[in-house]
């Protein structure tokens, strides 16, 4: 790796507690980060602190130790170190284990891989004022009210409430009314009420509400449900600003009481997706085809905007299934980007087999859940196996096929995500990403299972899975490819290379539905060549010839949207999902080619010779205008100037003629028909 002239890295044994090789992590390491200094120690965050502190300055440097961050953060910030300071953790995930001592490659391996550099993600954000909707059905709600009045702005709703003592004080508004719809995030609530009534101030006994009325529109910053109905938004626990209890749980209550209160303020998060739109599949001329992103965004952060869909960056939770579904990577996951990402799974996969390294697991999770997990198995447990390889992404859902190709293509031996046991409800995008994983894998020859899911919710659960992972045969041997550029090219280059690398090379992989690849089942005696399949590629799969009438189609750019054989007036165009990994796949292939047909008067190419000769066919045998009337006729063998110069010049022809108009019939004709015994039809008159 390029650039590493100066780094100083430091392993520090932790006291002593893990066995460390430390020649052999020091070659691997140079192996890895040509230039780069490591250094052992035993104490680095206390006894030998000052070691640390003198290496501080304008080169970057890196602590094998994530638990003592914050301190030497602190260090540098006083040191005014200029460089780059990271962390890794080889402790929990490699040091702490019963196979600590042949564990060498693999923490070469996470020190390499934390050594590339990830870029900045983009920042949104919230301003919330405070103004707080608490919508129950009884006192619970005013009391969760009380607590937070002397903090936020309250307005506390309660849905067909029943004996309802009045407060003592109006301290803040409490009507009724139901909430039908409510649409916006924190800092922009809009909801819609039905049944809304405020109470009379002569209330005594109980609140008595007037009569309500429908329909009724409230803004707000928060809202602090504690109704116990169906929550007011998909996947509710992700929607910023938006808190829900059960009122019969007073320590959901409680906690949900605590967190209202800390939202007053700006509020920042990662903005998760980014979204191109130009690059969007979604609809053309009405038509709609891919809608991927729209089926699977479990929060509802999604909706189609003419052309494309849109992507609203303030509700996205960041669960990254529009990414990881996208075929053409219009929307693609910023946190970080997928090549950024491959180039730190590169670092790690590679540094582990030029280590010694031997059937490498990558065990996928989230930092939330897999990386405590991790923690407790390697403090209470015999820690991670040498040869699993811990990955964090901030979504395992937003876990694309790419990075999977990538993997495999580099020499891991198996991928496994790493899962809580409880079901969740945002993780079909990852089922299909896996699905798709399989399919590719045993169509190369890799066999079955070599992707999975772990759910584990205990160490000794995740203990017990690992375990359980076979040693496979047929690794295949690490590509050192580096794959660059938008999603779809290092989707694509990811995919080439795990074929370069497969145990059973094959070109053609038939894949399930709604496959990012494939190809088109093209009828072309049925094909017309009116190229509206042409104009409604987003990708420009299909492509015309402005010489003449031509139809060719590449297969490397078609994503399966759908377009074509929805806009295909001749439905002649069906969709063949499948992986193509030959060199024609980049190759434009013909479908279908005519000779033009020329102006009976000028010679000038215009259509197709067979569209020509069928419609002209078929107008003389069933259109009035035109049986029997070969001048006119011959109109549509001309081009559009030669028509317009003949009907001027001969004013014989007239396009616009229409058959003779029916005579009107009167008074009189009935009458007349009456006379002559035909009442009910007059028309026999004529």
């Amino acid at each position: 790796m390029a650039g590493e002239t100066g780094r100083r890295v430091f392993v520090c044994a932790c006291e002593g507690t893990m066995p460390l090789d430390e020649a052999g992590i020091t070659r691997a390491c140079a192996r890895a980060l040509p230039g780069a200094v490591v250094e052992h120690a035993t104490q680095l965050c206390r006894a030998e602190l000052d070691r640390f502190t003198a290496a501080l300055g304008e080169a970057d440097v890196m602590v094998a130790c994530t638990q003592e961050a914050p301190l030497f953060s602190e260090r540098a910030a006083e040191a005014g170190h200029t460089g780059r300071l990271d962390t890794v953790n080889i402790r929990e995930q490699a040091g702490w284990s019963s196979e600590a001592k042949g564990a060498t490659a693999k923490i070469a391996a996470l020190i390499a891989a934390a050594a590339v550099p990830m870029p900045d993600t983009a920042i949104v954000s919230y301003a919330s004022e405070g103004v707080t909707l608490i919508y129950g059905r009884d006192e619970t709600a005013i009391e969760a009210a009380r607590s937070l009045a002397h903090r936020l702005n309250l307005t506390v709703l309660l849905s067909r409430p029943r004996d309802i003592a009045p407060t003592r004080a109006t301290d803040f508004p409490v009507l009724k009314g139901t909430i039908r719809a409510a649409t916006g995030h924190l800092g922009a609530f809009a909801l819609t009420v039905d049944d809304y009534a405020a109470p009379a101030p002569s209330s005594r006994a109980a609140l008595a509400f007037g009569p309500g009325r429908d329909g009724a529109k409230s803004r707000c910053d928060v809202i602090l449900d504690l109704s116990g109905g169906v929550p007011l938004f998909p996947a509710h626990e992700k929607r910023p600003g938006y808190l829900r209890a059960d009122p019969a749980d007073p320590a959901a209550v409680a906690r949900a009481i605590f967190k209202a209160s800390e939202l007053v303020g700006q509020f920042d998060k990662p903005r998760f997706i980014s979204f191109t739109d130009s690059l969007c599949a979604h609809s053309r001329n009405k038509r709609t085809g891919c809608s991927r992103c729209l089926d699977l965004c479990p929060v509802g952060a999604i909706a189609p905007s003419g052309d494309h869909v849109a992507i609203d960056t303030n509700i996205c939770a960041g669960c990254g299934s529009c990414a990881a579904v996208c075929p053409t990577g219009a929307a693609s996951y910023a946190l970080p980007p997928s090549d950024a990402l491959l180039r730190r799974l590169r670092a790690l996969l590679l540094t582990y087999a030029d280590a010694g390294g031997r059937r490498p697991v990558v065990l996928v999770h989230e930092g939330e859940h897999g990386a405590p997990l991790i923690e407790a198995l390697a403090r209470h447990g015999d820690g991670l196996p040498a040869r699993v390889l811990a990955f964090q992404l901030n979504e395992v859902t937003a876990l694309g096929i790419e990075t999977v190709a990538a993997a495999f293509a580099h020499g891991a031996a198996e991928l496994q995500v790493l899962m809580g046991a409880r079901p969740r409800d945002d993780t079909e995008a990852l089922d299909r990403t896996l699905t798709l994983a399989d399919t590719v894998l045993r169509g190369l020859g890799f066999g079955e299972g070599r992707v999975g899911v772990i759910a584990a919710d205990a160490p000794d659960a995740l203990a017990t899975a690992l375990a359980a992972l076979p040693r496979r045969d047929g690794v295949a041997e690490p590509r050192r490819f580096l794959a660059m550029g938008d999603k779809r090219g290092v989707m694509t280059t990811s995919l080439r290379e795990l074929g370069k690398a497969a145990p059973v090379p094959a070109t053609i992989i038939p894949l399930p539905d709604k496959a990012p690849f494939g190809n088109l089942a093209i009828d072309a005696a049925g094909c017309t060549l009116c190229l509206a399949c042409v104009s409604a590629c987003p990708t420009g799969a299909l492509r015309d010839n402005p010489d003449r009438p031509m139809l060719t189609f590449t297969e490397d750019a078609c994503v399966q949207c759908g377009l074509c054989t929805a806009t295909c007036p001749e439905k002649v165009i069906t969709l063949d999902p499948r992986l193509n990994l030959g060199p024609a796949a980049a190759e434009p292939r013909l479908v279908k080619e005519e000779e033009p047909f020329h102006c009976i008067r000028c010679s000038t190419p215009f259509g197709t010779k067979s569209t020509i000769e069928r419609v002209a066919a078929k107008l003389s045998s069933t259109h009035w205008m035109y049986k029997g009337a070969p001048g006119n006729l011959d109109l549509m063998r001309m081009c559009a100037d030669c028509r317009a110069i003949t009907v001027t010049q001969t004013g014989k022809l007239d396009p616009y003629a229409a058959a003779d108009r029916p005579r009107i019939m009167t008074t009189d004709d009935y009458l007349a028909a009456r006379e002559a015994g035909a009442p009910d039809d007059p028309k026999k008159l004529n």
